[in-house]
């Protein structure tokens, strides 16, 4: 008998031939100038078809939103280009491929932001963490609050992006509002200390997520729309006061947008799956109408077991697909991983990036 984690699943629009995602997966290696993609990540994409949804490395939706060194975008015609190579050597694999749109907001620096001015952020309080510049990793710079009058800009560089990423190839985009960065900074009373309608109240707080969400599936349909979310991680200096409330609230009015999935980070991100009293993911996956997908330190066999009890509709996958381009195979065959070397996990060139040998080879 086929284990459920190996059959396919329609997310949405998107028709994926396993229940095994990509997680989205900052490599920094795109061009720093532009913010293209290279050959390199042609192949690097390809390689790893395999996986039901390739959910692709976080890309900024304006220069604005730029958080990294070498990170992509995808708010240019180049952009467009560079992207569209990428989605058409998936899809030449029978894989399916989404891009995570990204705004950073505080967790930045100023020689990463346009004129280097200061990041955005609901309210001008620094995370107190550090991010990856040309200098190595560095202190985030002091953020500016936004005006209650750009919020509309906000919104519609979203919008845009999304359009751009149909036209670059892809089957659709995954809204990144997880992990301290911008649409989780509005969410979270740690960050947002706003007064106007864009702050305080829960509806407030997640008003500009909202009508992000409009916007994009608007512009392109919430069946090819996913979004994250990491309703317990203290990712970048992120926290709230009652977060199993303020989730609850979001998961009930994201249902009003039929999106293709929700993608949940069960945790910390990247560490601990524990939780505090009176916080369950559970309860949150219950209140969404549509395919859930789990992600946060998962191997094969929890992966096995999450879709087979319908705890999660598909697992993402993170680091163990940078060392294993075929993990899928791997996946089903029981087989051995390739350990990956995390000293070519962010920037470089082909080492550590599309080197790795699949078992055939």
């Amino acid at each position: 008998m086929t284990e459920k984690l190996f059959t396919p699943i329609k997310l949405g629009a998107i028709e994926a031939a396993n229940r095994v995602a990509m997680a989205p997966l900052t490599r920094n290696r795109a061009d720093n100038d532009t913010a293209e993609v290279a050959e390199m990540h042609v192949e690097y994409y390809r390689q790893r078809a395999g996986a039901g949804l390739i959910i692709s490395e976080a890309s900024q939706i304006s220069a604005e939103g730029k958080g990294y060194i070498q990170t992509p975008g995808i708010y240019t015609e180049g952009q467009v280009r560079a992207w569209r190579k990428v989605t058409d050597a998936v899809h030449a694999e029978g894989g399916k491929i989404v891009i995570q749109l990204w705004h950073v907001g505080r967790i930045s620096h100023t020689s990463l932001q346009p004129d280097g001015q200061a990041p955005v952020a609901p309210s001008a309080l620094n995370a107190g963490v550090k991010t990856f510049t040309a200098n190595g990793f560095e202190e985030t710079s002091d953020p500016r609050a936004l005006d209650t009058s750009e919020m509309d800009r906000i919104v519609y560089d979203f919008a845009h992006a999304a359009e751009m990423a149909i036209r670059a190839g892809f089957d659709g985009v995954e809204v990144h509002a997880a992990n301290g960065y911008l649409l989780d900074q509005f969410l979270k009373t740690g960050s947002n200390k706003r007064d106007d309608e864009y702050g305080g109240s829960l509806e407030n707080r997640a008003r500009l997520l909202m009508q992000v969400m409009g916007a994009v599936t608007k512009a392109i349909g919430g069946d090819r729309t996913g979004i994250r979310l990491s309703p317990f991680s203290p990712a970048n200096g992120i926290s709230d006061d009652d977060p199993q409330e303020t989730f609850e609230y979001v998961i009930e009015h994201l249902n009003q947008f039929n999106l293709a999935y929700l993608h949940m980070v069960e945790g910390a991100t990247g560490g601990s799956r524990e939780l505090a009293e009176g916080q369950s993911i559970d309860a949150l996956r219950q209140i969404f109408d549509g395919p859930y997908i789990a992600n946060n330190g998962y191997d094969r066999d929890m992966a096995l077991r999450a879709v087979a009890t319908g705890h999660a509709d598909m697992i993402a996958i993170g680091r163990p697909f940078i060392a294993n381009p075929d993990l899928v195979e791997r996946y089903k065959q029981n087989a051995p991983l390739n350990e990956g070397d995390r000293n070519t996990y962010y920037g470089g060139a082909r080492s550590g990036y599309t080197d790795y040998p699949t078992l055939a080879e």
